[in-house]
């Protein structure tokens, strides 16, 4: 799956847990999940979880403390996959 693709399914997985909607209309890889789009850190974890069913993948916690940002979750799962 090209970079890409990966970005626009964690968009939409992403999306319904925003609060800031301005931020997630303008987002690109530097945008910060937490701090940017106003997503709380229970929410967070769901989104986490969403990323595993969608991708078929296992985000340990230590990974998933390195998701800070778009691109890192991007970067998480193409690493992931392998």
């Amino acid at each position: 799956m090209a970079r890409e693709q990966i970005f626009e399914e964690v968009m939409n997985i992403i999306s319904p847990f925003a609060v800031n909607k301005e931020a997630l209309e303008n987002a690109n890889e530097q945008t910060n999940i937490l701090t940017d789009l106003k997503v709380n850190s229970a929410r967070l974890v769901d989104i986490i979880l969403d990323f595993e069913d969608k991708f078929e993948i296992e985000i340990d916690d230590d990974a998933a403390d390195e998701i800070q940002t778009l691109g890192d979750a991007v970067d998480k799962i193409l690493e992931i996959k392998g």
